[in-house]
């Protein structure tokens, strides 16, 4: 019964700590051995006793015999079970480890696709199912085998007879058997998808709060939760129903092998084949597996459970990354620097094309504005600069390389990006403004807040730069969440810088005050900021105009406002709303 044989990749992260492996066996053996020999002691004293041959001394070193035997198979149980428990951890480790990293090297079609709540459940749950797969597994497997084998041998040795009476009990046993671990292991995938939908639902609503309360939908999200719950449930019961069997139904065949053992181990006793010691010494073996074999049905209800988690994690380790280094990564390239070009680029989904052969020339040090429509592929165009897409036709080159030559964490390392929908992190407000730092530091944090007219809204926290900002930023607002990712971008001091919309949520005495601190930043480093608002726009050496995936116009503030167009249309519309806010 080995828990991992048929999967390689488990395989390995237990095969690393194969001395412990080797050490779990050879404990487990030497164990089963001594209380192998246990009752050999037990028939030689009775047998002793009973025709008389066995004298005080010979039954006290019987006894101390014995009692050797069963303090040395004592301690060396300790090591039996700490062992593979000690491996199981190690593996865990390993293996939560490595899924976490496998999943940062994700895209983001993937997150858009598989549930935040199963993802949480696999990185728990599953895991935690897999260690005691490999630990209890181990080492219950191990200790079956063992005592399957040296029981059934020394058996054997004691009376042929009788082990053969005992092996009829197994067929029917084994057929039961086979069929409720089958039934187990769908049931249990089952119970661990609407654990995953729970986690989904919880972390859905309490990430939606606010949306929750402001709906007053309360009731109706608990309503939702109880009906999950009780669904999961159902599903818990249904593999309660298969899986609670297993224990009556190897008590009851005990029961039986007990019962034969009786009646032919009593007749030939009477027949004088077999004598007292022996039966009795048999019977001990038969006792001896009874716990072994009564966990065989618990260990192998555990097995297809871990089986069934292991392969839901699997489905994980087995996604590749869309974006990674490649064949035409040039690993000696650390540093990006140079001019930012677009040839030809095209990004197709859903069947159309969301930019339709974009070009673009974007110089070293420049500040470029783009602008347009709502969902005209402005965001689109800068994610394909840190590679967090790629175009399906065309390249993106900077400094006259594809950006798919640059290693990724390379690449990334020199953009600091402020996203449209800023994600702030469960951390005080320093550690997120120096969240992209390797060394952190509160001078750090401190440039980067005034830069980014935060530093007044931090001294007004209770604990300024150490207050905790909850989950996603909750305690901030929308202004200040942005502010924060501002923030957090400038504080790499970054080669080429990205603002996607980030000043929307702001107003425009502190966007004007936000750009005039960004102008000596701006200078030294290429920045690309997307906007609606020409505020922003006018102060890009140029400004980029996408309609429909396409750019449709190139010039300065006053070049595009001087043409007919989207822009000069933005720009009149919100001069008309600012003469109407104006106060009379």
């Amino acid at each position: 019964m080995d828990p991992v044989a048929h999967y390689p990749r488990l395989s390995g992260y237990v095969l690393e700590h194969r001395r412990d492996v080797w050490l779990s066996a050879a404990c487990v053996g030497v164990v089963v051995l001594l209380q192998i020999a246990a009752p050999v002691v037990i028939r030689h004293t009775i047998d002793g006793l009973s025709d008389g041959t066995l004298g005080r001394t010979g039954l006290a070193r019987d006894l101390a015999l014995f009692l050797g035997l069963t303090l040395a198979g004592a301690a060396l149980s300790l090591g039996m079970r700490t062992l593979p428990l000690r491996l199981s951890h190690r593996v865990e480790f390993a293996l939560r480890r490595d899924v976490f990293a496998h999943l940062a090297t994700l895209d983001a079609a993937f997150f858009r696709e598989v549930r935040t709540g199963d993802l949480m459940t696999r990185m728990a749950s599953d895991i935690a199912m897999v260690r005691d797969y490999i630990g209890q597994g181990l080492l219950q497997g191990l200790r079956s085998i063992a005592v399957c084998v040296f029981a059934f041998g020394a058996m054997a040795v004691t009376s042929l007879h009788l082990t053969l009476v005992m092996a009829c009990l197994f067929p029917p046993m084994i057929l039961v058997f086979s069929l409720l671990i089958a039934v187990i292991r769908r049931r249990h995938e089952a119970v661990q998808e609407q654990y995953a939908g729970i986690s989904n639902y919880c972390q859905e609503s309490f990430a939606g709060i606010r949306t929750v309360r402001g709906f007053a939908i309360e009731p109706l999200r608990e309503a939702g939760f109880a009906g999950l719950s009780r669904e999961l449930i159902r599903r818990n019961i249904s593999l309660g129903f298969v899986q609670n069997p297993l224990w009556p139904l190897f008590a009851l065949w005990f029961g039986i092998g007990v019962l034969a053992l009786l009646v032919v181990g009593g007749r030939m006793i009477v027949e004088g084949r077999l004598t007292l010691g022996e039966l009795i010494q048999f019977q001990q073996y038969l006792l001896f597996m009874q716990w072994p074999m009564l966990a065989i049905g618990w260990t192998a209800s555990l097995l297809q459970r871990g089986r069934a988690s292991w392969r839901r994690i699997e489905e994980l380790l087995a996604r590749t990354p869309a974006i990674a280094d490649g064949p035409g990564t040039d690993s000696a390239l650390a540093k990006v620097d140079g001019d930012i070009e677009f040839r030809d680029v095209t990004v197709r989904g859903g069947g159309r094309a969301l930019l339709d052969r974009v070009t673009l020339r974007i110089p070293r040090g420049a500040t470029v504005a783009v602008t347009g429509p709502t969902g005209s592929g402005k965001t689109l165009l800068v994610s394909l600069l840190p590679r967090l897409l790629d175009p399906t036709e065309g390249e993106v080159r900077i400094g006259g390389r594809d950006v798919r030559a640059y290693p990724l964490a390379a690449l990334r390392g020199a953009f600091g990006v402020a996203p449209q929908e800023p994600v702030l992190f469960s951390d005080t407000l320093a550690g997120n403004l120096t969240f992209g730092l390797d060394l952190p530091t509160r001078d750090a944090a401190l440039w980067a807040s005034d830069l980014a007219q935060l530093h007044d809204d931090a001294i007004a926290l209770p604990q300024q730069y150490e207050t905790f900002i909850g989950e996603r930023g909750v305690t901030l607002s929308g202004g200040q969440r942005q502010r924060t990712a501002i923030g957090r971008a400038l504080a790499r001091r970054p080669a080429y810088l990205v603002l996607d919309d980030v000043l929307a949520a702001v107003d425009t005495q502190t966007e004007a005050a936000i750009l005039d601190k960004l102008k000596p930043v701006l200078a030294a480093c290429t920045a690309v900021i997307v906007s609606h608002r020409t505020s922003t726009l006018r102060h890009a050496d140029l400004i980029v105009v996408i309609e429909d995936g396409r750019i449709t116009a190139t010039g300065t503030h006053d070049e595009l406002t001087a043409r007919p167009g989207y822009y000069r249309d933005l720009v009149r519309m919100q001069e008309l709303e600012a003469e109407l806010e104006a106060p009379a």
